[in-house]
């Protein structure tokens, strides 16, 4: 990736306690890395496509080693892209599918489930296997199982369900185990890489081909947007949703020796979807101890077109001129080359510690 002249720090990287300690003890190599969350966060994904790019297009392959993935909804689809024979060419082959996708006004949950479908087809292409036979990375994605009137996909009783959830996480993100069931569906060949799971009733399920398409989708289905996924094989009978509905931003507790690196739309961690205006629901510091944490600084976003990162309220804001928010998709994707070129830059001249803040 040909360096970027950069006049301001496009990266904010903040670390937990002992990943900090580490990394000014003795810098940050790729061999040192064993685990990569991805978040859920629609379009924001498209916005760091240059980091993901080159992480997975250059950092990581120089030192080749069994890597676990672990992904809810969109942070799922990114590491499947990454997992395809090319990981360069997967992820941007997401970052085009994802953009090119259009809804009109009046758009039903089943046309955007239909057109999902069609974007994972198009994505994967026939090259499943290279997915669950990857020789470095063994890709693991959150699912949850939705209990009651969250197991429909009519608008009014679905709708009645959600504002029970919100009413429930607000006494209590404990509470939320009345509606959900967490499910870590993932490669066979490598345990997850979290501790025990104690906060909510957890599975956990091995990916196979029978299984990899429809858990993909099920990750991704957030509900009012999309249908959910029915009887998920090796999962059993049920409705199976977005993981993110319970872990946003993936504060797990995490395993394993190594650094978990964190490439993230933004610099706060929030624990579950329905925290997101929640400002004083936070991530725990202990879950995060071997984090590091990549995210788009304030002076990058500033810089943006419109000031942010692509979400999914641009198919509304861009509603009828499709081609003006995927000239603006297009404008986030190659801008985000310069956080993947600075943070090649700080772990080549070893200054990357010289930048941490407190996670």
């Amino acid at each position: 990736m040909t360096a970027i002249h950069i006049k301001f720090p496009s990266l904010t990287l903040k670390a937990g306690p002992r990943a900090m300690a580490r990394i000014r003890a003795q810098g940050l190599n790729a061999a040192d890395v064993g685990t990569l969350p991805g978040a859920a966060g629609g379009p924001k994904a498209l916005g760091i496509q240059g980091l993901d790019l080159a992480l997975f297009g250059e950092w990581l392959p120089a030192a080749a080693r069994e890597r676990s993935l672990i992904g809810a909804s969109v942070g799922s689809w990114r590491f499947a892209s990454a997992c395809l024979p090319d990981a360069a060419e997967g992820i941007r082959r997401l970052g085009h599918l994802y953009t090119e996708q259009n809804f009109n006004k009046g758009v039903t949950i089943a046309e955007v489930s239909r057109s999902s479908q069609r974007m994972l087809d198009d994505l994967l292409d026939g090259r499943d296997a290279s997915l669950l036979t990857n020789a470095h990375y063994r890709l693991n994605i959150m699912v949850v199982k939705s209990h009651g009137g969250l197991a429909e996909d009519h608008r009014g009783r679905l709708g009645l369900a959600l504002g029970s959830v919100i009413a429930d996480n607000l006494r209590g993100r404990a509470r939320l185990s009345r509606h959900f069931e967490r499910l870590i569906i993932h490669d066979p060949r490598l345990a997850p890489p979290v501790h025990a799971l104690n906060d909510f009733p957890s599975r956990f399920v091995a990916l196979d081909a029978t299984n990899l398409r429809q858990a993909l989708l099920a990750s991704g289905s957030i509900p009012m947007v999309m249908e959910g996924v029915r009887d998920l094989p090796g999962a059993g009978a049920g409705t199976f949703r977005d993981g993110g509905l319970l872990d946003y931003h993936l504060d797990l507790p995490y395993s394993g020796d190594g650094i978990v690196l964190y490439p993230h739309f933004t610099d706060r961690v929030i624990p579950g979807w329905f925290d997101k205006t929640l400002p004083w629901r936070k991530a725990s510091v202990e879950r995060l101890q071997d984090v590091l944490l990549l995210a788009p600084s304030k002076e990058y976003l500033a810089r943006l077109p419109y000031g942010k990162l692509p979400d999914r309220n641009d198919f509304k804001r861009f509603m009828g001129d499709a081609p003006s928010r995927q000239k603006y998709w297009r404008a986030a994707m190659d801008e985000s080359r310069r956080m993947g070129d600075e943070f090649l830059e700080l772990t080549a001249n070893g200054r990357l510690a010289e930048r941490l803040l407190t996670l």
